[in-house]
């Protein structure tokens, strides 16, 4: 019987067949390059409109780029990763207590993206948790590792408030008010998904996530720092986003694109694997609320530039998202005006 999970300790010398791509679809590692240019930005610099600008930039070329000096303290992420890690080593028996495949639940662990649903199984377990409100989330989360909930709990409210600060620039840096994408967002909602990449016999064949794009508005990923594994695409290339020392990268979701009417990029990415080390990485996101009606800024929407997407709750785009594979044509096309 196949485990319903990966990290269950056991090494695999073959790929399983379910996990296998078609030709057409395979990563084709040996033809990715590194990204050398990717935007690193130190949101420490006291020239605010230096920052916005190089933001904009950013946002418009990539659709995401990488945060030094982003005020959350290092000891913080630090924990954060230990603690992920340490969530990982568990017994199996203790984390399959956790398992399920049902995506409408706010604390699971699971694996691949939507097992149910897909053809192609993706070589990646991950936690998944809801973050916001705390009081309302924490009491269902992991209780081991003891200190876990703690943890997670104080990395949580430090990544919020740095996606906050990053909505402002971005607001900024497309000529609106600065409090203009956390107004239409709302009280937005926060997910964590705490990935584990264990080692893969044939990662030529198979992906840790194949290429997509975010759901939500904005994501803030901490990588692992020993093992690189993020791709993204740049000029219809696979490059490599080599992870930086203290340092987040942030992806553009699509709600983003949609509120700046298609000016800056939700961005393209995946996850490969390699067959010597386990990879970790935790990505945060930030979600609108239900409700929040995803339309373009009027001023963007001037000038003889009409509407891309039409008007839409996140509700209803959340839900034609998880109905669908992860692969498939971007979930925006079905939004367009």
């Amino acid at each position: 019987m196949e485990t319903k999970v990966l990290s269950s300790g056991i090494r695999h010398s073959n790929l399983p067949e379910s996990y296998v791509r078609p030709e057409s679809e395979r990563p084709r590692l040996s033809e990715v390059s590194l990204c050398e240019d990717v935007p690193v930005i130190d949101l420490g610099s006291p020239d605010r409109t230096q920052t916005v600008r190089h933001i904009g930039e950013a946002c418009r070329c990539y659709g995401l780029f990488q945060v030094i000096n982003h005020g959350v303290p290092l000891e913080a992420v630090n924990k954060m990763a230990e603690v992920a890690s340490e969530f990982f080593k568990l017994p199996v028996e203790e984390k399959l207590k956790l398992y399920s495949d049902d995506p409408s639940k706010t604390m699971r662990l699971s694996t691949s993206f939507n097992v149910n649903k897909e053809k192609v199984h993706n070589w990646r377990d991950y936690l998944r948790l809801h973050c916001y409100p705390l009081e309302k989330y924490v009491p269902e989360w992991p209780s081991n590792p003891p200190s876990f909930k703690e943890i997670v709990r104080n990395y949580c409210i430090q990544v919020r408030e740095l996606g906050f600060r990053i909505e402002e620039y971005i607001s900024e840096s497309l000529g609106l008010e600065k409090d203009h994408i956390k107004n239409v967002l709302g009280q937005q909602g926060q997910h964590m998904a705490v990935n584990f990449y264990p080692p893969c016999p044939e990662p030529e064949l198979t992906y840790g996530l194949p290429g997509h794009t975010d759901p939500n508005a904005l994501t803030i990923l901490l990588q692992d720092l020993q093992v690189s594994g993020l791709q993204a695409l740049k000029d219809g290339k696979w490059v490599a986003i080599n992870p930086q020392p203290n340092a987040f990268v942030i992806n553009l979701g699509d709600q983003l694109q949609a509120l700046s009417n298609g000016i800056y990029k939700s961005v393209w990415h995946r996850a490969v694997v390699n067959t010597d080390n386990p990879r970790l990485s935790v990505a945060s996101f930030l979600c609108p609320e239900d409700h929040a009606l995803i339309s373009p800024a009027k001023p963007l929407t001037q000038d003889g530039c009409a509407a891309i997407y039409r008007d839409f709750t996140y509700a209803e785009y959340y839900s034609k998202f998880w109905g669908r594979n992860l692969d498939q044509e971007h979930c925006l096309e079905l939004f367009k005006a």
